[in-house]
């Protein structure tokens, strides 16, 4: 069975969350990597400049990828953290001075899962969640048999086999509230 080309990976929407200022600073690491090179190149007193060359360049182009990759990773933990109603400015802090980078991997550890809002009466919901908790509103497709979760574009249960085609939100009525 082939598989449909999507046209946004989830991985592209993660890194649209990143502002533009993180970018222009990742940007402008590059320069400060390579200043810090030949700073150190020319402080070494052994005068063979020359022959260090082949080895400093690939080191200065190494170095500002990584530091440019350190300041995206903390650009991201900054816009994630408020977008899942963490507080911003503690896990940037936690990111940036955390050594070695365990602050980012921390926060990824211990990050709050994405919640999104109930379709009818936009209370705050967590994506496990088959109802809303204030409204009853059916918030994911079930098998009527299993009851297990299927998507709304299933022809058949993935679990059980069962024919789905309408009756996967047949126990919906028009206000998206179970019928009794």
């Amino acid at each position: 069975m082939p598989v449909r080309n999507e046209t946004s990976t989830r991985f592209i929407d993660e890194v649209r969350i990143i502002s533009q200022w993180t970018y222009v600073v990742a940007f402008l690491s590059y320069p400060v990597a390579a200043a810090a090179v030949v700073f150190t190149t020319l402080t070494d007193k052994s005068g063979d400049h020359f022959h260090k060359l082949p080895v400093l360049v690939p080191l200065a182009i190494m170095g500002g990828t990584a530091l440019a990759c350190y300041i995206l990773l903390i650009g991201y933990v900054n816009s994630d953290a408020g977008r899942r109603g963490m507080s911003r400015l503690g896990w940037t802090l936690l990111a940036i001075f955390i050594p070695h980078a365990l602050g980012i991997v921390l926060y990824f550890v211990l990050r709050k899962p994405l919640t999104s809002n109930c379709p009818q009466c936009t209370a705050v919901v967590e994506p496990s969640f088959g109802f809303c908790p204030r409204c009853q509103c059916r918030l994911n497709a079930t098998c009527p048999q299993c009851r297990r979760s299927v998507h709304a574009a299933d022809k058949f249960c993935p679990y059980c086999g069962r024919g789905l085609g309408a009756v996967a939100n047949e126990g919906v009525n028009n206000e998206g509230r179970s019928a009794p």
